[in-house]
């Protein structure tokens, strides 16, 4: 299962991984977690091809997570506010404000491409071609959405996942 994944990194560390429908699959936090909880954690749910965080900057753990899988980053183009975390999370029960910070960086780096994977989905449909998953997924990848469903892209489709 393809998945996009939110991280909070840090001294307690949480990890919300979204289907590409953008449904919670997995959501958790571990005190004094490290890189190779979060890593472990995301590999038994599925492989992630988009990783959000909620700040607009990059952190070094998400850089590493994000190279370790392949997957891209999302990062918001200005750090997401309490108030705006606390209002896309209210009908969603967290444990923990890491917790609903890593959901919430899911959740942007979702939205992001939601129009982009409704769009894909309805074009696969409409050429009768399955796989709908792998083709959003390189569309994260930076495909178009013909050249994800055709399998070409500079004459060769690179498999992943």
């Amino acid at each position: 299962m393809y998945l996009i994944v939110g991280i909070d990194p840090g001294k307690t560390a949480a990890v919300a991984c979204l289907d590409l429908n953008g449904r919670l699959v997995f959501i958790s936090s571990q005190k004094l977690a490290g890189i190779n909880w979060i890593v472990d954690t995301i590999r038994e749910h599925g492989t992630p091809i988009l990783i959000g965080f909620d700040k607009k900057d990059s952190d070094k753990t998400i850089k590493k997570i994000s190279a370790i899988f392949g997957a891209q980053v999302y990062l918001p183009k200005s750090d997401i506010s309490v108030e705006r975390k606390k209002k896309m999370t209210e009908n969603v029960n967290t444990s923990n404000l890491h917790e609903r910070d890593a959901l919430v960086s899911a959740m942007m780096a979702f939205n992001a491409y939601s129009n982009k994977f409704k769009q894909a989905e309805r074009i696969a449909k409409e050429k009768s071609t399955g796989q709908i998953e792998e083709i959003k997924a390189l569309v994260v990848k930076k495909y178009s959405i013909d050249e994800a469903i055709t399998g070409k892209k500079s004459g060769r489709l690179k498999k992943f996942g």
